[in-house]
């Protein structure tokens, strides 16, 4: 199918005021290079490739900046329980805890109770610079909660981001109000652009006063969402693309989605794996569709780069998620214990944090400038991925046994790139190794020729080194990428010199159930 999709007559209907889905929207925000004519756009672009304007927008946005992940932290307030539309991979949960996953929460929130949380927040954690509201249903779906939310926030902690997701069906409605209440930042999940291919993902669309479903649905809802991204691009906020692969279903239509919402101006497209263990009770887990593999993801993801970036560092952040991507210190502001806190927002002592942070992120450039620079010497062909256990910082700063997941960097001579990371359950429990949880970490690594750890035991490096994965422990408390550059030219020495053969790996798991965290 063409990757502009026709207006039927629901869908003329559902548009309002008369305009149109344009075939193309001038690509926004990235400036291209006239050696490779590639835009250096999205997660992975610098100060030098962005305008100072978009620059100043994703510089700390934790989920628009791969590099800014790794130091600035993010909250999601679930104030927004209803939702317009049914999706067969989405059943909002309560009180899941070990949950990592869109739709759950442990409580919900009014807009009050939020702002107090978001203040509690952010004078404890001075890194925390994005408030975002994801759900658990879809904040466009209670815009009197959302908006008094993103309201009261921004009197309270003018510093900090305001962030929005949803699915898009009731976007073009609340594209003034979105631009007028200064949130700059726009995630909207798109799966499809066929309708064919809609029905089978979505049963039903409420729109309008009515239920919408099959084609019709399908149909509705895929032109709501590209005008509604295509009217935010014309106002100057950014949006980011969420899109979830569905082997066998949407998943070669994804390029397809990627050129519809690039020609709209998308800064960003996140295809993330479908999460289908049948404990979550929805319709795909029920049903057995299963989740792509490590590899089927990021040759996806691989193919649709281009012009626009892809989001590679996304964790499918639950609706109440707090902190760094990949942690969740949720349990630490519940609303009894917030409503009881003194808190005070010390803007000088953040803006005095972040300032550091940036000090520590320019030292991390400087450091992998110079190992690239080493590195630009060598001709190779090989590219490999190697895992680093990681507790923030861009630093090897975690032991192996108390790994959640593992982060994912593609070596080879132009130098080291985040490509994902693998959720894994705690190794070590209570002081003592389980055995049979090492075994569902190699496999989720199992794609990586090396690990990368501040400390590891002699069990799992045995084992390890049996399954073909090299633990790298030299390099503790150090930065990621100046060390894997390091390890990778030390790689590229012993394949030269025949002390060992390069091979390939093979596919790796992506973890499907909850976590089991450490005793």
């Amino acid at each position: 199918m063409n990757a502009v999709v026709g207006l039927g007559k629901c869908a003329k209907a559902a548009v309002g005021a008369g305009k149109m889905v344009q075939p193309a929207a001038e690509h926004r925000g990235c400036r291209v290079s006239s050696n490779t004519g590639q835009a250096s756009c999205g997660s992975r672009a610098g100060q030098g490739d962005l305008p100072t304007e978009i620059w100043e927008k994703v510089k700390n946005h934790p989920c628009y900046s791969e590099e800014a992940h790794h130091h600035y932290a993010r909250m999601h307030v679930p104030v927004a329980p209803a939702c317009n539309i049914q999706c067969n991979y989405c059943n909002r949960k309560y009180d899941c805890a070990n949950e990592s996953r869109p739709g759950v929460v442990s409580e919900k929130l009014t807009p009050e109770q939020a702002v107090k949380k978001a203040l509690a927040v952010a004078a404890t954690i001075p890194q925390m610079t994005v408030l975002g509201i994801a759900g658990p249903g879809d904040p466009l779906a209670n815009p009197e909660k959302t908006f008094k939310t993103f309201e009261l926030v921004a009197k309270a902690a003018p510093d900090l981001k305001l962030c929005l997701s949803t699915n898009g069906l009731s976007l073009p409605d609340y594209v003034d109000v979105i631009a007028k209440s200064k949130i700059d930042h726009v995630t909207i999940t798109v799966n499809m652009i066929d309708p064919e291919i809609g029905a089978k993902i979505y049963p039903w669309i409420f729109f309008n006063h009515r239920r919408y479903t099959g084609l019709d649905a399908a149909r509705i809802l895929a032109d709501r969402q590209l005008l509604g991204l295509e009217m935010l691009s014309e106002r100057g906020i950014l949006c980011k693309v969420n899109s979830v692969m569905i082997p066998h279903i949407n998943d070669d239509h994804l390029v397809e989605v990627n050129q519809a919402v690039k020609s709209r101006g998308a800064f960003l497209h996140n295809i993330m794996p479908l999460i289908s263990a049948p404990e979550y009770g929805t319709v795909f887990g029920l049903n057995g569709q299963r989740g792509p593999t490590a590899q089927e993801l990021k040759a996806l993801q691989d193919a649709c780069e281009g012009e626009i970036n892809m989001m590679r560092h996304c964790r499918q952040c639950r609706a109440d998620a707090v902190g760094l991507l990949g942690e969740d210190r949720s349990a630490e502001f519940t609303t009894d214990q917030v409503m009881k806190m003194d808190v005070k927002y010390d803007l000088e002592m953040r803006k005095a944090y972040q300032d550091r942070v940036e000090d520590e992120r320019a030292a991390k450039a400087a450091g992998s400038k110079e190992e690239l620079g080493e590195l630009a010497r060598e001709v190779s062909e090989i590219t490999l991925l190697v895992a680093v256990a990681t507790k923030g910082s861009g630093l090897i700063n975690e032991h192996f046994g108390h790994a959640k997941e593992f982060q994912v960097y593609e070596l080879s001579t132009s130098g080291a790139k985040f490509v994902g990371h693998r959720r894994v359950d705690v190794y070590c429990q209570g002081g003592y190794g389980e055995e049979d949880r090492l075994s569902t970490i190699i496999r989720g690594i199992n794609d990586c020729h090396a690990v990368f750890v501040a400390k590891i035991g002699g069990d799992p490096r045995s084992n390890l080194i049996k399954a073909g994965i090299e633990p790298v422990d030299q390099y503790a408390h150090e930065f990621i990428e100046k060390s894997a550059i390091a390890w990778f030219r030390s790689y590229l020495d012993r394949v030269k010199s025949g002390e060992i053969q390069h091979a390939k790996r093979g596919d790796a798991s992506i973890r499907q159930g909850a976590l089991i965290s450490a005793a």
